[in-house]
């Protein structure tokens, strides 16, 4: 019989869809000789069209009462992300099991890891599976002069958020939300020059769905913004997934962290090491730097990449690509 290849999709959470889903599962595509079925992260155990290989990077999962995948999935685990929210569900005693006999499991960060050494599982760090993006990588003689400001301090209160239904919105002013929707600006404002933050091109990755988009719609628009960053003189950005196929394709990031709460920054141990970042208070706005930020960011900056990532992603080519060669 011969053999099927499967691509993770996604389920759109409250009407939105994130964008860095799709980057993820594109950076699985490029090793795939085909693929033979879309695969939902959140369906996993009820799939049933035979032998399915299916490289398992990113972030698990919403519905933990379908966990774990079925026997018609044969999984690689590389880049794998337990978050606080879903790890104790998952890792019952039937959870553990199951990864049990499909050890080491290779985990996109140091959490995940110590994650499942507690429960005895055999686990190694390897990064995040679109280090390995360089893919869609230009030549430098490509690179244009546009600066993208993608999804900046998106854990404050956004307007687009706070509007999408009028449940958000009562929520907003509980908590006084809606009088904080200009705290981004301002605190971007202390390490940005004006400039820049007039003239950026600004992208979103957290997308507004809308009626008719298809999971083919969305890993286009996927590709579209690659394609963008890997032309980009410079990106500024919260999402790891726009960071870390910068890397990968040789554009110059600067990734912005204000993340104070564990369900977002247990995702960065061992990621956050790989950039220029820039950590910031989201209650002072006070921010310091791991590179040399003399005053702002200001359109005339030089900056590189630190490059630190170039053995994980190698490491998880020879990964991917030995998985999918053995029969």
């Amino acid at each position: 019989m011969q053999t099927k290849y499967g691509l993770l999709t996604y389920i759109e959470q409250n009407h939105f869809f994130n964008i860095g889903d799709y980057i993820q599962s594109l950076a699985a595509k490029q090793f795939l000789p085909q693929v033979d079925e879309y695969i939902n992260r959140e369906k996993l155990n009820s799939y049933d069209k035979g032998k399915t290989k299916l490289i398992m990077n990113g972030w698990f999962t919403h519905n933990t009462q379908r966990w774990t995948p079925s026997g018609d999935i044969v999984p690689l685990f590389v880049a794998l992300h337990l978050n606080t929210l879903s790890a104790s569900a998952m890792l019952n005693e039937k959870g553990v099991d199951y990864l049990k006999k499909r050890e080491p499991i290779g985990c996109r960060d140091e959490y995940t890891v110590e994650t499942l050494k507690k429960k005895g599982i055999d686990a190694y760090f390897t990064g995040c599976l679109t280090l390995t993006l360089d893919s869609y990588k230009v030549d430098d003689s490509e690179r244009g002069n546009d600066i993208y400001i993608v999804d900046p301090l998106y854990t404050y209160p956004l307007k687009k958020v706070i509007l999408s239904s009028p449940k958000r919105f009562a929520r907003a002013i509980i908590k006084g939300e809606i009088f904080k929707l200009g705290e981004i600006k301002k605190h971007l404002q202390q390490f940005i020059d004006n400039d820049v933050l007039n003239n950026a091109c600004y992208t979103e990755q957290f997308i507004c769905s809308k009626p008719g988009y298809s999971d083919d719609d969305k890993f286009a628009m996927a590709e579209r913004l690659l394609h963008k960053y890997a032309r980009a003189k410079l990106v500024i950005t919260s999402r790891i997934h726009c960071a870390l196929p910068c890397l990968a394709m040789g554009t110059p990031v600067i990734f912005i962290n204000g993340f104070d709460n564990i369900i977002d920054s247990c995702r960065f141990d061992g990621i956050l090491e790989l950039f220029n970042y820039i950590n910031v208070d989201s209650k002072t706005g006070a921010y310091s730097a791991n590179f040399s930020l003399n005053g702002k960011i200001t359109k005339d900056i030089k900056i590189k990449n630190l490059e630190k990532h170039l053995p994980l992603a190698e490491a998880l080519k020879e990964k991917c690509n030995r998985f999918i060669s053995n029969s």
